[in-house]
């Protein structure tokens, strides 16, 4: 099989990480993967929800959401009420993002991880959780440089991406082209040490034996091997601080 772009079966898309691309935030970074473009910004705030108060610990919050020329067609604006889908793509962001910090070091605060898709061509979710780590990761960077933190409340890097079945043959790093008849398709969330965080799967077509899962996982294992490196690099000197003083 001949893929669009391509591409080996097991080969990313071209990975690119711009830390710093929106210089008024605590962290930011442009997260590229391939034709996928996604801005991610975090903030960290001295407050907390209401269920948080007078605990100690701290809380991580990521929004998402795609502009309106993400996509080939015009993506409307939520005016009133987010779509059910930004809804759950951000719940998984942070979800994925609090599994690698120390809510204790972190202390009575709470950062908000912002995640805008500029250019949608498959795994803006993926795209989101990784570059969202970055992000998090540089805006405590520079609280502890700023002397609001100690120390770095890291436990581990995070990343995610997809892998499918298309065609019969399983895939990693799936562009719209692939993902849209996709016989079946997951995303899978890694810590840097190799835990599994999250996998959300689903057969499109009919039920696909285990085998085929097993595949599939490896494919994403290897991924995420490449874009926890990717992160390393655009975090520079902070990625070997992770859970340390800067």
């Amino acid at each position: 099989m001949t893929r669009i772009d391509f591409r080996q079966a097991d080969e990313m898309r071209p990975v690119r990480m711009t830390p710093g691309f929106i210089p008024s935030a605590y962290g930011s970074v442009l997260m590229e993967c391939g034709r996928t473009r996604v801005i991610c910004t975090a903030v960290v705030e001295d407050r907390l929800p209401p269920f948080r108060m007078e605990t100690g610990l701290g809380w991580v919050h990521a929004e998402y959401g795609m502009l309106p020329g993400s996509t080939g067609t015009r993506k409307p604006r939520p005016i009133l009420k987010q779509d059910g889908r930004a809804m759950e793509i951000q719940r998984l962001i942070g979800r994925s993002l609090r599994a690698v910090v120390d809510m204790s070091a972190l202390g009575e605060r709470t950062v908000t991880v912002d995640c805008d898709v500029i250019e949608a061509d498959g795994g803006t979710r993926t795209a989101s959780v990784t570059g969202g780590f970055v992000a998090l990761a540089l805006a405590l960077g520079r609280c502890v440089e700023d002397g609001r933190l100690d120390a770095l409340p890291l436990l581990d890097q995070v990343a995610a991406v997809s892998v499918g079945l298309v065609d019969g043959q399983a895939l990693l790093d799936l562009c719209y082209a692939e993902d849209s008849r996709a016989q079946a398709d997951l995303n899978l969330v890694m810590s840097g040490g190799g835990g599994v965080i999250e996998v959300q799967g689903t057969a499109e077509d009919k039920p696909f034996p285990r085998a085929r899962l097993d595949t599939l996982f490896s494919l994403g294992e290897k991924g995420i091997g490449a874009l926890l490196e990717a992160q390393r690099q655009a975090l520079g000197a902070l990625a070997t601080n992770l859970g340390g003083t800067v």
